[in-house]
């Protein structure tokens, strides 16, 4: 595979909007070129029988189950608002709306 040349990092750079200075593309075109052969080589050691996967480790749902527990009554949850309406907490208005 033929290695990016700086006229191809200076493209890109045009593409990018970004003003990059001769020893910049120089430097540029090597760490692309590097960047390119390490995703050649993993695209070489995926092999047909290997699944595409986003963790090496299968996931499981850690959560609990529900489960009716006792807690606060409404009252007792609003007992120190300093505001309440229909047994809810009730907040300034902030967006102008009803």
């Amino acid at each position: 595979m033929p290695g990016i040349t700086r006229e191809e990092v200076a493209h890109l750079a045009r593409l990018a909007r970004l003003e990059l200075k001769d020893e910049e593309l120089d430097h540029f075109a090597g760490q692309l070129d590097d960047i390119i052969g390490a995703v050649a080589r993993v695209s070489e050691v995926a092999g047909q029988d290997v699944p595409p996967t986003s963790h090496p480790l299968p996931l499981t749902n850690v959560m609990r189950p529900d489960e009716v527990r006792p807690s606060l009554t409404p009252e007792q949850a609003l007992s120190g608002a300093p505001a309440q309406e229909q047994q809810r907490f009730k907040v300034p208005q902030i967006l102008g709306e009803e």
